[in-house]
């Protein structure tokens, strides 16, 4: 049945004017004093004639497409995949619809994404940004509304809504040389990304100013780097260093498939420790130490955000100042350091 003789069926089944249950049913009866007994009604017969409005139709009509663009740079990836739900959780009960991309880390895919939801007339967008520099952001910026989250550029006009990774990094690395670490090995993930260029530096100077020696190497936030690397660092010396800082869950599970494999125990020949919090991390013996980011506080502040810009936007009224935040994570100690 078309949409008009849908809203016909319910107004003939009803009593109430085409008019007054449109306005109900779009969810404007409180703007136009609709009683409660006839929203009940309306109501009741659309859902028992199993009424869906017609989307495309609305967004042509009032400019809005009640969808937001999410983009990450790889939703294999359990941080991105938590943080991924958390958006669609956030945008679900404000009633919006989500369209999900997946960059895989390259500024390419990222644009092809980026252009689909502007090709989808997407309210708004939040992106977990690749690139090195956020020109192509900024363009998008002035037409949609954006909030970038994980990531941000160190000089940009854009809001952004991070972890303060260098905090993150700083806390750790200070919490591996107080338990007596004197060799620490990090693990690091896309070298070229912020999140990963602060946790180096916060890492390197907690451990620089007490004379640790340490290292960093690794190319990816991925299992197989984690793996790779801790081979590489161990194969000919199972004593080079006596800690590992995986700078995500999945480097960490690399890092200690390829430890087992040399006949190392972590947390006991070796202190291991995660960047990431995810609940399986309590489930391996032994139980892992790690820095917790502020996922689900990262998620609200970023929705609430662009929703702001999106209201200013559809009110017509001056773009609020950008909200640029980096929120501390904590660290969460268990038993493999």
């Amino acid at each position: 049945m078309g949409n008009k003789n849908n809203l016909a069926a319910i107004s003939e089944c009803t009593g109430y004017s085409i008019s007054t249950v449109s306005r109900v049913l779009s969810g404007k009866a409180e703007k136009y004093r609709i009683s409660a007994e006839a929203i009940e009604k309306v109501t009741e017969e659309a859902h028992r004639c199993n009424y869906r409005p017609n989307l495309l139709a609305q967004s042509l009509r009032t400019h809005q497409s009640q969808t937001v663009g999410l983009v990450v740079p790889g939703i294999d990836n359990p941080f991105f995949a938590t943080l991924a739900s958390i958006i669609l959780a956030q945008l679900s009960q404000r009633g919006y619809h989500t369209l999900i991309a997946d960059s895989r880390e390259t500024p390419e895919e990222e644009i092809q994404a980026m252009e689909m939801f502007q090709d989808r007339n997407v309210d708004g967008i939040i992106a977990v940004p690749v690139a090195s520099s956020p020109e192509y952001h900024e363009r998008v910026g002035q037409d949609i509304p954006l909030v970038l989250i994980d990531r941000y550029f160190e000089k940009t006009n854009l809001s952004y809504v991070c972890t303060d990774n260098y905090a993150g990094a700083f806390m750790a690395a200070k919490y591996l040389a107080d338990k007596g670490y004197k060799r620490i090995l990090a693990i690091q993930g896309v070298p070229a990304s912020m999140p990963n260029k602060e946790r180096v530096r916060g890492f390197l100077d907690a451990l620089n100013e007490r004379g640790i020696e340490n290292q960093v190497r690794g190319d990816a936030f991925s299992v197989e780097n984690g793996r790779r690397e801790a081979l590489a660092a161990f194969s000919g010396n199972p004593k080079a260093f006596d800690a590992v800082f995986a700078f995500s869950s999945t480097i960490l599970l690399g890092a200690i498939s390829a430890l087992r494999k040399l006949g190392i125990k972590e947390g006991k020949d070796v202190g291991v420790m995660s960047y990431d919090n995810n609940g399986f991390l309590d489930f391996m013996n032994p139980a892992v130490t790690r820095v917790e980011q502020p996922l689900q506080e990262v998620g609200e502040i970023a929705v609430s955000t662009l929703f702001s810009f999106m209201e200013a936007r559809r009110s017509g009224l001056p773009h609020p100042a950008p909200v640029q935040q980096l929120i501390r994570p904590t660290l969460v100690v268990r038993d493999s350091c």
